[in-house]
């Protein structure tokens, strides 16, 4: 039998990486990881953790802008976009201790510096040294795709807003993407001027048409531009350091910051993938099977560097998985089926199971639910916002497919939605339930 340095060699220290390391860790396999970047991965370091922690900061601000309405005099209201970066980054510096920590903790032998593919069972480092182990796990996740025109170097990426040393006066954001509509609430919500450019016909595809068409509804009126069906051009550099975007037809959007938010693509350049004859789709995008092997029956790939379901949770499901089949012998596998999503926007999205038009395709006969309201915190600041709950049903057997909501609150309510959906519930069962009053999520038990 052929000895190796390691059972497992990771590459990549992000949410799936770690939790594959330390599951088969735990089964007695001797594991090293490398990372280039820091360890944490997309989600931890410049993704959705710290994101999140900007839409928090953002909601902070749209309700001192109503403070007077609950009784409060704020004279002296000052926002200071470097405060809030830095305690950003500390957080962030302080997750990626405890990630470490895991490595350390699991006696995970870590390695921070690139590591290429150099075979079926082997590893170079950045540093030179060569490592060989029985079974590669290639987790390095996704990157943010950037346009290929004159002046892109000018743009930033969703990477880049973090680190900021200003916020800009004016912002144009490309994309309609969740990254694109999410980072638009945040700019808008701290007084930028904010414009979304996007080349389709609407924002959030894949998500249900009603609950786009109210975020679009609610953004114009918290005062974000939209422009469909808008291509950009270029982008130049005035004299004064402003920027100006030219559209493909002739016209242009002054601003001072350009973001490119139109998607990920898998970071699998210069893997060397080929020197394993790994194989991948047009996008770059590691091809594997249910059990996430690549075409080398040695070398195993998750999260987002596989471009299946971009997710943090399903990451670490993936490489959960993964540890468990390959050393710990269980029939482990993920179940892609009704995985609860969320936008982070002003007001936030979120979704679980079918849309009324994914359900329209696949079921005959279906029902749809709704509630239009303006929740009670809206009412009582004077804001217009109105939030939107759909639930959508299969008539003939009345359980329930989807489940769709905009406002405030709708991702913590959407996880348990999400439970309800995969329990395989009826819309009776939501009838038979008391609803919690007062609050928004008793809406969804209040549907007729």
């Amino acid at each position: 039998m052929t000895d190796y340095d390691f059972d497992l060699f990771v590459i990549g220290a992000g949410s799936g990486g770690v939790r594959a390391s330390r599951i088969a860790a735990s089964y007695g396999a001797s594991v090293a990881i490398a990372e280039e970047y820091r360890i944490g991965g997309t989600c931890v370091i410049r993704g959705c953790v710290p994101k999140k922690m900007l839409y928090y900061a953002a909601d902070f601000a749209a309700d001192l802008k109503k403070a007077q309405r609950f009784g409060w005099t704020l004279p002296d209201k000052k926002f200071d976009w470097a405060t809030l970066r830095d305690v950003v980054l500390s957080d962030v510096t302080r997750l990626e201790g405890l990630y470490t920590q895991t490595l350390d903790n699991n006696h995970i032998t870590h390695y921070k510096e690139r590591a290429v593919i150099e075979g079926a069972n082997q590893i170079k480092l950045a540093s030179g040294k060569i490592i060989t182990a029985r079974h590669i796990l290639v987790a390095v996740g996704a990157e943010p795709a950037r346009l290929d025109i004159p002046g892109a170097e000018l743009a930033v990426t969703s990477n880049e807003m973090f680190l900021l040393p200003a916020l800009p006066k004016r912002a144009l954001v490309v994309g309609g993407g969740y990254i694109a509509n999410e980072f638009a609430g945040i700019l808008n919500s701290f007084d930028v001027e904010t414009t979304i450019v996007t080349h389709g016909d609407r924002i959030l595809r894949g998500y249900d048409d009603e609950i786009a068409e109210r975020l679009v509804e609610i953004g114009q009126g918290h005062g974000i531009d939209y422009r469909f069906n808008a291509n950009l051009a270029r982008i130049d550099k005035e004299k004064d350091g402003s920027l100006t975007a030219q559209l493909k037809d002739g016209s242009e959007i002054k601003t001072d910051l350009v973001l490119f938010a139109i998607g990920r693509v898998a970071h699998s350049r210069n893997l060397g993938l080929e020197t394993a004859n790994v194989k991948t789709n047009d996008r770059g995008a590691i091809l594997v099977d249910h059990e996430n092997r690549s075409s080398c029956p040695s070398i195993y790939a998750v999260g987002d560097v596989t471009d299946r379901v971009q997710l943090t949770p399903v990451a670490i499901r993936e490489g959960q998985a993964f540890a468990d089949r390959v050393f710990g012998h269980k029939a482990a596998s993920v179940d892609y089926d009704t995985i609860p999503t969320a936008v982070f926007s002003h007001p936030p999205v979120a979704s679980a199971g079918l849309t009324e038009e994914e359900a329209k395709k696949q079921y005959k006969n279906i029902k749809v639910y709704k509630s239009n309201f303006r929740p009670m915190r809206n009412a009582l600041i004077d804001s217009p916002d109105r939030a939107l709950y759909k639930m959508i049903v299969d008539g003939d057997s009345d359980k329930v497919l989807g489940i769709h909501l905009i406002g405030q609150d709708s991702p913590e309510i959407v996880q348990l939605a999400a439970v309800a959906i995969k329990a395989g519930l009826t819309k009776q069962a939501f009838n038979d339930t008391v609803a919690l009053h007062p609050s928004s999520a008793e809406e969804l038990v209040l549907l007729r």
